[in-house]
């Protein structure tokens, strides 16, 4: 009766490894050693040790040679970690580098990455990658149900790149002070991959089977000999100043000027605490722009590098479609910036713990109070690759009356809480080779102010997953339930009061008798919604019957979709255009095609049309991106759709231009322009960053919004900020 739960437990507490994993051992800087950084591998240490090579395809043939030669040293010193990539190449003026912004995507390029996995625990790691321009990325990796990457993790390092005859090459430095690390080991956990764009071959050092790859650290190789790492101090701090010239329309002009700081501190090699004071966030990027047809609000992801920093721990249940901590609640009000006056943040592993904890107070700000927000996150691992975690957050200050506007003496002290567990279960040698993860979650919170008659189950939510996440085959179902009351007071939630039932199939295989493709796709998706009734609200089903996906980068697919919507409520969709409570069912279909980005003029377009609501709509999306020069981009996209209902008609259309110039990786001026003609708002946004050094910036920002009236264009708002911050290591 014992043995099927002791071959699950056995199962989930394996690590997948079929085979020894390479080995490499650093090889330490003499004491009178420099590496100048220039990408030119000239140093002694770069002579010594043995390179890692052997890279294996993982695309276009799993486990097929390597086309083109890598190596791959490490060194160190007692301050920095070192690393030189030869990459050789038989076509050096085929090497594709025209990215030089910071955190750029690389699809259009040759590249090289790189993970440490600096506690050997498997789970969590940093990733790196340059490409032949010399752009430097870099994110805080963690594994479990889906694999995230927190590519706003912006670490303090250096990378030079060199290109010759051979190919190219890469010196890179990381100071220890950009790392968390276990002190009591030598070895890390270390893998590589390069992309040679022009044949879009993927290469790896450890783990190229299509079931691993890089952002799985569980499949890393091995680098050894690491001792006497040093961190300094621990201690950080990065003051800034900015200034700024305002026009708004209703509120006339100002010329704000502020400063701050943040201050960081190593409580320990693996866990680390922030304070900032004043904080602004005068040179976040805006929102793109979108157009919303359904009835429950859109999501916007954070942008704001206070939060984004370390924000991957707090990710919960991330493949469930719960969020019961939201950042964007927290000093945004509507998309308008409310004053955070302080904030703390700690961070890291104890152990075998992985801990979160935030606390930030914002000041009052027109109609809204000043509030005070708790979060604190733990997630124990467990077995190989699983953890269990649990999640609180608290929300207090001066809330809105329910029955009226805001009034300084018509208030109530408010205060929400919300206490989530999950579980992540996750194996890679399922049936010998293959990835199955399982997740479950439960999420409840305290009464909101006027909620007062709320059971628990109301205000609760909880579900489970099972995913088959593999190469040719995939698959999942989910079931997830949220009460009527459910609304955390820091996370987001588009609906609630619903059941709902998601199964999912896909079938990818690769053809070898088609020459010209990588792999076909097809799929089946459905999902069935009721209320806590039982009642049904929606059911969709797509299928894809083909998804062609070419060696080239190019790709088709062709979707279908039938859905059932009710409405409890009438909707209105656009103005004056009100649908009236009742059953819909329509069904659709949509074509896409996108071109490979590694193109001088890359292209992606889509075109939907068929049954929606009580009548139809066509859809047509276009994105046109030119690559003049490395490091000049344009691009510009166009969405439209035009509804035809029983209610009446109307059309939708959102334009968006995007350009930037890179003059190098340090320096990048950048702008968008959209426009839609719901909101009728053309909005600017500009701005140029100096990287000075690693860690210390200047910004340049410039932004003009217009509204579209009988009048014409008029200005509605418009302003000018300079900001500098500088980074100090003790």
């Amino acid at each position: 009766m014992l043995a099927a739960p002791m071959l699950a437990a056995s199962a989930w507490g394996q690590d997948g490894a079929t085979a020894a994993r390479p080995q490499m051992v650093a090889a330490p800087l003499h004491s009178d050693e420099r590496i100048t950084l220039d990408g030119r591998l000239e140093e002694p240490v770069w002579r010594r040790g043995m390179p890692a090579t052997g890279f294996l395809q993982t695309e276009p043939v799993e486990g097929g040679p390597a086309s083109e030669r890598t190596e791959v040293r490490v060194a160190y010193d007692s301050d920095h970690l070192y690393i030189g990539a030869r990459l050789a190449d038989s076509d050096p003026a085929g090497i594709l580098g025209h990215q030089r912004q910071r955190d750029a995507g690389l699809g259009s390029d040759d590249r090289f990455m790189w993970i440490l996995d600096t506690f050997l625990d498997g789970r969590s790691g940093y990733f790196f990658e340059i490409n032949p321009a010399g752009l430097m990325g870099d994110g805080l990796l963690r594994t479990g149900s889906g694999q995230t990457i927190n590519k706003s993790w912006d670490g303090i390092w250096e990378a030079r790149v060199h290109r010759g005859d051979f190919g190219w090459s890469a010196e890179i430095r990381i100071p220890f002070r950009t790392l968390n690390f276990d002190t009591s080991i030598d070895t890390w956990g270390i893998n590589f991959q390069r992309t040679v764009r022009r044949k879009n071959e993927e290469l790896l050092w450890s783990g190229h089977r299509r079931n691993q790859g890089l952002f799985r650290p569980a499949n890393a190789g091995r680098v050894s000999g690491l001792q006497g790492l040093s961190q300094g101090i621990g201690l950080e701090a990065k003051p800034y100043a900015a200034a700024a010239w305002k026009f708004d329309e209703a509120l006339g002009t100002s010329v704000p000027a502020d400063v701050g700081i943040d201050v960081t501190y190593s409580l320990t090699s693996s866990l680390r605490s922030a304070m900032t004071v004043n904080t602004d966030f005068a040179e976040t990027e805006v929102d793109q722009r979108r157009v919303n047809l359904t009835r429950f609000p859109l999501f916007f992801p954070e942008q704001r590098a206070f939060f984004l920093e370390g924000s991957s721990v707090f990710n919960f249940a991330s493949t469930s479609g719960v969020t019961p901590f939201f950042s964007r609640r927290i000093g945004l009000a509507e998309g308008e910036p409310i004053p955070i006056r302080v904030g703390a943040r700690l961070g890291g592993q104890a152990g075998d713990y992985d801990l979160g904890f935030l606390q930030i107070q914002t000041g009052g700000h027109a109609a809204q109070p000043a509030e005070t927000f708790s979060v604190a996150r733990v997630k124990r691992n467990i077995l190989a690759q699983s953890t269990i975690g649990m999640i609180y957050t608290r929300r207090e200050g001066a809330a809105k009356a329910l029955d009226g506007p805001f009034d300084v003496d018509d208030v109530d002290l408010a205060s929400g809480q919300t206490l989530g567990v999950d579980l992540d279960l996750f194996t890679s040698s399922f049936r010998g080779d293959t990835n199955l993860q399982f997740e479950a979650f439960w999420v409840g919170h305290t009464e909101s102010v006027g909620t007062r008659s709320t059971t628990l189950d109301d205000r609760s939510a909880y579900g489970v997953r099972v995913n088959y996440p593999n190469d040719i085959w995939r698959a999942h179902v989910s079931y997830r339930q949220l009460g009527d009351a459910y609304d955390p007071a820091i996370g987001f939630t588009q609906r609630n009061g619903f059941r709902r039932l998601q199964p999912s199939l896909t079938f990818a295989p690769r053809p070898e008798a088609l020459a010209s493709v990588r792999q076909l796709e097809f799929e089946a998706f459905f999902e069935r919604l009721t209320d806590l009734d039982d009642r049904l609200l929606t059911r969709s089903v797509n299928l894809k019957p083909l998804g062609v996906r070419f060696h080239s980068g190019d790709a088709i697919d062709v979707d279908i979709r039938n859905s059932y919507e009710r409405l409890d409520a009438v909707f209105e969709i656009s103005e004056g255009v009100v649908l009236p409570v009742g059953d819909y069912d329509f069904t659709g279909w949509e074509v896409s095609a996108r071109t490979a980005t590694r193109r001088l003029v890359s292209t992606r377009a889509s075109y939907g049309r068929g049954g929606f609501w009580s009548g139809n709509r066509r859809s047509l999306s276009l994105d046109l991106t030119l690559r003049p020069a490395p490091g000049i981009t344009f691009s510009t996209d166009w969405e439209r759709d035009a509804v035809e209902l029983r209610e009446g008609r109307f059309n939708t259309n959102l334009v968006r231009f995007n350009g930037a110039w890179h003059a190098s990786p340090w320096i990048s001026l950048t702008g968008n322009v959209q426009y839609d003609d719901v909101s009728e708002l053309l909005g600017l946004y500009t701005r140029l960053r100096w990287i000075l050094e690693p860690g210390s910036d200047l910004f340049l920002v410039y932004t003009h919004n217009w509204q579209n009236d009988p009048r014409g264009l008029v200005t509605v708002s418009r302003g000018a900020t300079t900001k500098l911050n500088y980074t100090h290591r003790f």
